[in-house]
């Protein structure tokens, strides 16, 4: 149960929570904004009608090019919209790549390559629709769909998952929370096991070399970053102490093999073991060019680098993966298997 407080004078004051009265204002707020919702999608589509004579309230296209079915509780009994949803994806699994760009650009009323590389900074999928997915948007849920959810995600790998609307009051001001039902990581990853080779326990990260970062100094102060946009630097929200990663750097090949240490910071605020990062000296300075704006910093992780490379000496072989993604999990076996032993991953204790 989410209990929020407001700070006044020095005092909590405990907010209210209240009936959503604005529930048909939430796919508006949510059309407009995906990221309500922790999606990093686009909306191509609203209202959108199946072959089964039914309208999908939203839906929503991801990075890697899976669709995203969002359908609102509205005036539906919980039960209900957990049925609806389902028979919704049973349309959506059979849209093929083409299919998928004449509804979104009949909704984004532009070419869907050009708006996917403007939102997301990256070129579209060649295969659209590999996976789907689907979200409830309630402000509650009875029991009995909590347990049919669950069920589904937990024992049958169904990515589906419920976010909750919460309406809070004090003092005249009112506040919207979201909280998912279920950890929406662990449904995407359990989804993906049926479609995708298993997790190797590492991960890919772009390391990105430019005007605003240099691996010299990435490998000289121990970490790694990203930036320019919350699309990119948020990526960096995946990675934990202790996580094992593989730097990558596009057109070279992977550059180094290192142990997370250090949660994302500003890298204004990242502390090297000989002090703060921007009092020491930079091979790129331009790090610091951004730091006045958090929207558009750069942000890093702390990393132990274990075994690096000069970007002239990057491994990499003819068809190893590659992905424009910040951070991302690594799952192709012969990338692993050759990442393993280049690096010497296997000799470490």
């Amino acid at each position: 149960m989410t209990t929020l407080f407001k700070v006044q004078n020095g005092q909590l004051v405990r907010a209210e929570r209240r009936a959503l009265s604005q529930e048909r204002m939430i796919e508006d707020w949510v059309a407009a904004d995906p990221s309500l919702l922790g999606l990093d999608a686009l909306i191509v589509g609203r209202q959108v009608a199946t072959e089964h004579g039914k309208f999908i309230d939203l839906l929503a296209l991801d990075r890697s090019g899976g669709l995203v079915i969002i359908e609102l509780k509205k005036d539906r009994t919980p039960r209900d919209i957990v049925a609806q949803i389902l028979d919704y994806a049973t349309w959506v699994r059979t849209l093929t790549t083409p299919a998928v760009y004449e509804l979104a650009e009949r909704h984004l009323g532009t070419r869907l390559a050009a708006t996917f590389q403007e939102r997301f900074g990256e070129r579209i999928p060649e295969q659209l629709n590999g996976t789907h997915s689907m979200l409830i948007v309630a402000s509650e849920l009875d029991p009995a769909s909590r347990r049919i959810v669950e069920y589904l995600s937990e024992e049958h790998g169904v990515a589906i998952n419920t976010a909750f609307f919460n309406m809070f009051g004090a003092d005249g001001s009112e506040w919207l929370t979201t909280d998912f039902l279920l950890d929406q990581a662990a449904v995407e990853e359990r989804s993906e096991r049926k479609v995708r080779a298993p997790w190797s326990g590492f991960y890919f990260v772009n390391a990105g070399l430019g005007d605003h970062r240099s691996w010299k100094d990435m490998r000289r102060y121990g970490y790694v970053q990203a930036g320019g946009g919350r699309v990119y630097s948020s990526k960096l929200d995946q990675l934990h102490e202790g996580d094992k990663i593989f730097a990558y750097h596009s057109g070279a090949g992977y550059i180094g093999y290192g142990v997370v240490t250090a949660e994302k910071v500003l890298a204004s605020e990242f502390e090297t073991a000989n002090g703060p990062l921007f009092e020491q000296p930079l091979d790129g300075p331009a790090i610091k060019s951004r730091s006045s704006d958090p929207d558009l910093a750069e942000y890093v992780v702390g990393v132990d680098w274990k075994r690096a490379f000069d970007v002239d000496e990057a491994r990499r072989f003819q068809g190893i993966f590659a992905n424009p993604l910040v951070v991302c999990r690594l799952r192709d076996p012969a990338t692993v298997d050759f990442l393993v032993q280049e690096f010497g991953v296997q000799a470490e204790g």
